[in-house]
């Protein structure tokens, strides 16, 4: 008994693990439709209908299972699919928003590839699957779509299992054979035309974007009542197709009608009546016409001298296409192109029909018809016919257009249970797959030719003989015409010999089939892209319906095909799309690299649209036909409207840095990459206008760096400089930064480029020294100065420095700069030394232009450090108030009371200095007369608040503007100088004109117009016989105060207000 329980439990243990052996040896099929309903059906026809189905993560795409032979191994088959395309390129960052950049640079801008936020449950789906399988079988349409579908279902499957092995399932219809023989012949994917795709998609991206921006956005203030909610898309197919329905519209309403005559012979019998042609047609003038009607009138005898019997055929159709498909259900059926397709798609899906997109209409020889017509034997309709066909065997007729991917669409089994224009397509499909497959109708044509007065005139008939294909396809017509029996040589009298006139009668207007044909005819899009297209153009309004189904264009779609027409860029014209189609079918059969035709495509549609937008207001006025008077641009819209070409690569980040104009006035180059990258360079208050020159910098590297032409406000700029000036903002123009003050300080963090060292920035020319308290300033590079520094006590000793760095040791002794000797009016000593006492907070300050100088140097070790001889931290104020937002460096330790704002722009700082040089640049904080301020520029006595050029510049480092005191009072009259901003966006400068010149010539200290010295204290004034400033009178009248009497702002007498005015 123990023995044969432990061989039982030995026995289900070897079961159990041949089993997981069996398992294990199972492999793993993901296979991936385009559409749930083909997953379905493929699993249904595969599985032989025994399949079972479990959730996704999309509700909308299920997951079918069953266990298969693929490979010559036993696999279990994972069905799941996709919803069509999985993912998308489009813009990244800034470059999404209409108002993100400028519209041309779109032509330039990063995109990428990523899956949809809609499709993101169907990528989960997919990598879950993924990850536990070991083979992956794209099932999508063969088309070129299809094709590109596929990779991004490769790509999202390797990411998360790279080992797996890829095949493509390439079939025409879902039947068992078909499957079958799919199955069994399972290649690689196309990456060329995947390629193909990927190039269209990015063009069409790039373009349509970019004129729709500017379509949109200019149209929209151009004519504000019309086209203020419109969207005024563009699209490099979309516009031909456009274009062919305003031609031809435009050809019947410009068609001038021509009157012509004719002469018509009439001859009745018992037969009937009927009309003979006259062998010259028709004359347009009206003298040659009567003569020969008055020849024939003289003698109008007839006689037969030719009869001719011949037999005529009337072709049964090709096998159908897309196109055909599309153009026989828009005229037959009265079904539009876009409703076709999306039938069609079902058909196939549901197995009906085989796949709706070919350019095919030839049967491949292999193909084995009888089986197919077979089908359709059943139906009460057509069933006899296609029993008939069955008698002689199916001959289609052949074409000569092949893709070598799908035959033609052609049915697949017999249904009668569709209803609606599901079943209307279907029996089209069907009825031309029948007339097909059958014979020519022939009939027997007699033709019969009579002379009058050596005049010929004919006439023919027909007789039908067999009507074959016509007794199952009703959609062709062909009837039958009597004519009376003639001899040859019989004459006879005709019954009526008239002179007839007539108008010659212009083109009808296309209808949705005629498009197609033209459209396939000129090579835009493709047989599956031209119901979109002409879907495109209805919807935004660019063409209608007439009552007859004729296509009509509207004001707004003929206004847009003249406007371009007459900038000479014929957009609307075919040749641009259908020339790079055609380079498409050779990158698709791998003869041109997809690289050169992207990059050769995009810079030729980017050069039109540059020049169109130069030119957009022929575009105004060709709308202006149909909108009314156009508004005019303002001349801020219209600079904003020009195009900004990219001046160089961010040195931060990559993007495009462009010239822009400022909300406040004035100009910027700014990086397209904002906010996500803040790099730009404000252009000086003197620079009136900034555009871009088409001259490469050949110093600045990496390039290229375009070159700038900037024009200055008049007397802006030093004597004998020129007002207009060609530079270079990528550092190595030394002009821009030394003389005009731009402030180059966004190549800081560059640290690709070369050409640093020659960024060195200066600041309006100026730049303060600072001595004292063993921090000597930089001396910048062109102020004249040694790089050394003397101690005022010792001739011997010096501080050797480098330009461009900051001594790091806190020296204790006196350091003197170039600005002048410390001391007091009588010239005594009175710098800086170890035995005084230690200074206030901001007397540690780091003057803005050694940080300028530092930060732009060459060396990549340079730092703020402090009073103590550390690294400094910096920090962003958080409180409320002018300076939120404002970043600053302070002491890391807290050791000492260092302060200096981040900010590298010297003039937006507050001036400080001692008397004579007692300031920074001088010997120290001292008492001190008259004499040099501590800002240095070369330029003796220019006051501390203006630029290089001597104009006043308050604290947004903004030219300041002059006004006068209009309020009554003391002051009334009297000028002063203020923030040229907006009164809520101001600064607070403010400056009296008449004390301007006397702050020039002093040396003025933190809150007096003495040092911080033994000589004098601070706050205080020792400068006697000086003229007194505005504060100083307004000590002196708090002293003597009077009060003011009431005035009225009405009537300005005193005694009374406003409210009690009498002349109110």
């Amino acid at each position: 008994m123990f023995l044969f329980h432990t061989r039982s439990l030995l026995g289900k243990k070897f079961c159990n693990v041949h089993l997981t052996i069996m398992a294990r040896r199972v492999t793993r099929v993901l296979n991936v439709a385009e559409k749930n309903d083909a997953a379905k059906s493929l699993a249904d026809v595969m599985s032989g209908g025994h399949f079972s189905r479990r959730e996704g993560y999309s509700r909308f795409n299920k997951i079918y299972e069953w266990d298969f032979n693929l490979l010559n191994q036993n696999c279990k088959m994972v069905m799941t699919s996709v919803s069509g395309h999985l993912s998308n390129y489009d813009f990244v960052g800034t470059y999404k928003k209409w108002h993100g950049c400028d519209p041309v640079m779109l032509f330039d801008a990063p995109i990428e590839k990523k899956v949809m936020p809609d499709f993101q449950d169907i990528k989960r789906t997919l990598e879950r699957e993924a990850r536990q399988c070991k083979i992956l079988v794209i099932w999508t349409d063969g088309d070129r779509e299809g094709e590109n579908i596929g990779y991004e279902i490769i790509d999202t499957c390797l990411e998360v299992n790279h080992r797996l092995e890829v095949y493509r399932a390439r079939f025409s219809e879902i039947t068992p054979r078909s499957i079958a023989n799919t199955c069994r012949n399972l290649g690689p994917p196309n990456r060329n035309v995947s390629e193909a795709v990927d190039v269209r998609q990015e063009l069409d991206l790039r373009t349509g974007a970019a004129f729709t921006r500017f379509q949109t956005l200019r149209l929209k203030k151009v004519f504000p009542e019309v086209l203020a909610d419109s969207l005024i898309s563009f699209g490099s197919c979309q516009f031909p197709t456009l274009g062919f329905v305003v031609d031809r519209y435009k050809q019947v309403k410009n068609f001038i009608p021509e009157t012509f005559y004719k002469i018509k012979v009439t001859h009745t019998t018992d037969d009937g009546s009927v009309d003979f042609n006259w062998k010259r047609h028709r004359l347009f003038d009206h003298t040659a016409c009567l003569v020969f009607y008055q020849i024939c009138m003289e003698n109008p005898l007839a006689t037969v001298i030719e009869i001719k019997t011949k037999p005529k055929s009337k072709w049964r159709p090709l096998p159908m296409d897309t196109v055909e498909m599309e153009k026989l259900a828009s005229r037959k059926l009265r079904i539009t192109a876009k409703e076709t397709m999306k039938i069609a798609e079902k058909l196939y899906t549901q197995g009906y029909i085989s796949y709706p997109r070919t350019e095919t209409n030839m049967f491949p020889k292999e193909l084995d018809l009888r089986p197919l017509v077979e089908h359709q034997t059943v139906d009460p309709n057509w069933g006899a016919f296609a029993a008939g066909i069955l008698q002689h065997g199916p001959n289609p007729r052949q074409g000569r257009k092949t893709d070598n991917a799908h035959p033609p669409i052609h049915p697949i089994k017999h249904t009668n249970g569709l209803s609606g224009n599901d079943g209307r397509v279907y029996e089209l499909i069907v009825r031309h797959f029948l007339a097909c497959c059958s014979q020519d109708a022939q009939g027997s044509e007699t033709s019969v030719e009579i002379d009058i007065a050596e005049e010929r005139f004919s006439i023919q008939g027909l007789m039908i003989i067999a009507r074959n294909y016509l007794d199952v396809y009703p959609y062709d017509k062909w009837y039958a015409k009597v004519i009376p029996v003639y001899q040859q040589g019989e004459q006879f009298q005709p019954t009526a010999i008239e002179m007839v006139d007539g108008e010659t009668s212009p083109p009808p207007l296309l209808t949705e089939a005629d498009l197609i044909s033209l459209m396939d005819k000129h090579g835009i899009g493709t047989d599956a892209t031209h119901a979109d297209h002409i879907d495109t153009i209805k919807s935004r309004n660019y063409v209608g319906l007439t009552s007859d189904s004729r296509l009509v264009p509207g004001e707004l779609g003929i206004g847009l095909v003249d406007g371009y027409n007459n900038m000479g860029y014929e957009l609307a014209k075919p040749d641009l799309r259908a020339a790079f189609e055609s380079e498409l079918v050779e990158v698709c059969e791998g003869r041109k690299d997809k690289d050169t035709v992207r990059r050769e495509q995009v810079e030729k549609y980017k050069r039109v649209f540059i020049e169109a937008v130069q030119k957009a207001t022929r575009l105004d006025e060709a709308l202006s036909e149909y909108f009314g008077t156009a508004q005019a641009y303002t001349a801020d819209e219209t600079q904003q409207s020009h195009v900004s070409l990219p001046v160089r690569s961010c040195p931060r980040c990559g993007n495009p840095m462009v010239i822009k104009t400022k909300k406040d006035g004035g100009f910027m180059m700014s990086c397209t990459g904002y906010p996500d990258c803040k790099a730009a360079v404000w252009f000086p208050p003197s620079v009136e206008h900034a555009s871009l020159e088409n001259i490469t910098c050949t110093e600045c590297q990496p390039g290229p760096i375009q070159k700038v032409k900037f024009k200055f406000k008049r007397g802006s700029v030093p004597p004998g400089f020129p007002n207009e000036y060609i530079g270079c903002l990528g550092g190595c123009d030394s002009t821009l930064t030394q003389e005009l003050g731009f402030n180059l300080s966004y190549l800081r963090n560059d640290t690709s480029t070369g050409n640093r060292s020659g960024a060195t920035q200066r600041n309006s020319g100026q730049t303060r020294q600072q001595g004292g308290r063993g921090r000597p300033g930089p001396v910048s590079q062109d102020s004249g100065y040694g790089s050394s520094y003397t101690n005022s006590n010792s001739t011997n000793s010096t501080v050797s420095r480098t330009p461009g760095f900051l001594p790091t040791g806190r020296q204790r002794t006196n350091q003197r700069g170039p600005g002048g000797s410390g001391g007091s009016s009588g010239g005594s000593h009175t710098g800086w030394n170890g035995s005084e006492p230690a200074t206030p907070s901001w007397n540690n300050r780091q003057p803005l232009g050694s940080v300028t100088s530092m930060l732009n140097s060459g060396s990549a070790d340079n730092a703020i450090v402090c009073n103590c001889g550390n690294d400094a931290r910096i920090l962003t104020v958080r409180k409320d108030g002018p300076n939120c937002g404002r970043q600053f460096y302070k002491c890391a330790g807290g050791g000492c009371d260092f302060f200096l704002w981040a900010e590298s722009d010297a003039d937006s700082a507050p001036s400080g200095g001692g008397g004579d040089g007692g300031g920074f640049g001088g010997g120290g904080f001292g008492g001190g007369s008259s004499g040099g301020t501590g800002w240095t520029n070369g330029n003796e006595g220019q006051r501390p608040n203006s630029n290089v050029w001597g104009e006043v510049v308050c604290k947004c480092n903004q030219a300041a503007v002059k006004r006068t005191v209009q309020k009554e009072g003391q002051n009334k009259g009297r000028e002063f100088w203020t923030c040229p901003k907006p009164r809520e966006s101001q600064c607070g400068f403010f400056e009296w004109v008449d004390d301007a010149g006397s702050s020039a010539g002093t040396s003025t200290g933190y809150g007096g117009n003495s040092g911080f010295g033994r000589n004098a204290s601070f706050g205080g004034n020792t400068n006697r016989g000086q003229k007194k400033n505005w504060q100083d009178r307004q000590n002196e009248n708090m002293g003597n105060p009077k009060k003011r009497k009431i005035t009225c702002s009405i009537c300005h007498q005193e005694g009374h207000t406003k409210r009690s005015c009498p002349q109110r």
